[in-house]
């Protein structure tokens, strides 16, 4: 299906016309070429106001596209608080996975998203999930970050909701093992603090 005039909306960010379009009869959860909801395209371009307009008359957040994103994992992956927060309060599936088989939490932790990984943890998202690559939200905190205050935050974080400290990756390394290898000292420090060997 090609982009419809909801999507259309969404991606310009208005809410009149779309709350115009669903009282048409438009389909709420319309697909385009990629497999995008008119909720997933809003988004991607973090308009707020189309993706309240969209979840208030009942859009599916957990509904994914070609690329196994969901405006939930989306939201949470790339940093857009005010749209996860709806997604959350509408029913998001805290389990649902992307592409990787991780959850949001995973590429929050990795991207430095502290605002995103505070309410997710909030939310009851499973802090020791391992995704596809053997990694859990701790584990890319450490090896794909570059160790500075963000990362910091997001591993005591982390730690303080009990996240497993010595969940090794599938060569058997410990997070700890990580940041002593990378030199993340602050890291290396809440971990050892956290009985992490």
């Amino acid at each position: 299906m090609t982009e419809t005039k909801l999507h259309m909306a969404a991606a310009d960010n208005d809410a009149a016309a779309i709350a115009t379009i669903i009282a048409q009869g438009a389909e709420i959860d319309a697909r385009d070429s990629e497999g995008r909801t008119a909720l997933l395209l809003a988004t991607h371009r973090n308009n707020v106001d189309a993706a309240k307009a969209l979840i208030e008359a009942g859009a599916d957040v957990n509904a994914k596209d070609n690329m196994k994103d969901s405006a939930y994992l989306y939201a949470g992956a790339r940093g857009h608080l005010e749209i996860l927060k709806m997604t959350l309060a509408h029913g998001a599936d805290l389990r649902s996975t992307n592409r990787y088989g991780g959850t949001a939490l995973i590429p929050a932790a990795e991207r430095g998203h502290v605002d995103m990984v505070r309410t997710l943890i909030a939310a009851g998202v499973d802090v020791d999930h391992v995704n596809n690559l053997g990694w859990t939200a701790l584990l890319e905190a450490i090896l794909l970050s570059d160790g500075g205050p963000r990362h910091q935050l997001i591993v005591q974080l982390l730690v303080a909701a009990g996240a497993n400290v010595n969940l090794a990756d599938r060569e058997g390394v410990t997070p700890l093992q990580h940041a002593r290898s990378r030199g993340y000292r602050e890291i290396e420090k809440i971990l050892v603090t956290a009985n992490a060997r």
